[in-house]
């Protein structure tokens, strides 16, 4: 399941980085979102999701977070 389908509140794993673009994998990677790292969902709005990840919070828009597969 991609993170945009997850539930607002719930904390998942994060499986693996669904993309080709390098650069889109290394500034997800300098977040700390990886996988085996968890990640939660605080919020979603029309251009994307707030997320948590390690001790931060981050707005990531819908495009990105479909590129995040998590462990259901």
């Amino acid at each position: 399941m991609d993170l945009s389908l997850a539930n607002i509140g719930e904390e998942y794993i994060v499986k693996e980085i669904k993309t080709d673009d390098e650069e889109l994998n290394s500034f997800l990677f300098s977040l700390g979102c990886y996988s085996g790292e968890p990640i939660t969902v605080i919020s979603k709005r029309k251009s994307g999701l707030v997320v948590a990840i390690k001790d931060a919070r981050y707005n990531i828009d819908v495009q990105l977070a479909k590129a995040i597969i998590v462990k259901e």
